[in-house]
């Protein structure tokens, strides 16, 4: 892909379309299916007032929400049941792909729940699997007891 085909403020976003990137290059990504992921995806902006980072949502199959997070950062976590990672350690014959819909015009069957920002801001992970964790009623290690 040529620089001409990329949104200029954020590489990784087309300009057009959908386009498929690496997971592990600009980011891993923490999959939901079904309407589970789009009600994780409505608590995670609520409990960020609005800005969770960008989330990609999939408008058939198994529509599925995708949680954009830092390469690296899912390692050394429990995820609970039904999510799946999307990452650059998937293997030495095996690569993860993630789909990146454009910030306009005809993107299906993606669509951003929320849109990724110019300063290259993504999710917060270890917020995200406190959110899915309490979702599915177990305690996550990651967040510091009160």
């Amino acid at each position: 892909m040529n620089s001409e085909s990329r949104d200029p403020r954020i590489p990784w976003v087309p300009l057009l379309g959908c386009h498929l990137r690496v997971a592990g290059v600009y980011f891993d990504a923490v999959r939901v299916a079904g309407p589970h992921g789009r009600d994780v995806a409505e608590q995670f902006g609520e409990l960020t007032g609005g800005d969770p980072g960008p989330v990609v949502l999939e408008r058939d199959g198994r529509r599925a929400a995708y949680f954009l997070v830092a390469p690296g950062s899912t390692g050394n976590r429990r995820w609970p049941r039904g999510v799946e990672l999307l990452t650059g350690q998937a293997g030495q014959n095996r690569r993860c792909y993630v789909g990146v819909p454009a910030l306009g015009g005809d993107t299906w069957p993606l669509s951003w729940y929320s849109r990724p920002a110019p300063d290259g801001r993504l999710v917060h992970t270890a917020l995200l699997h406190a959110v899915l964790c309490a979702m599915a009623g177990q305690r996550s290690p990651w967040v510091a007891r009160c």
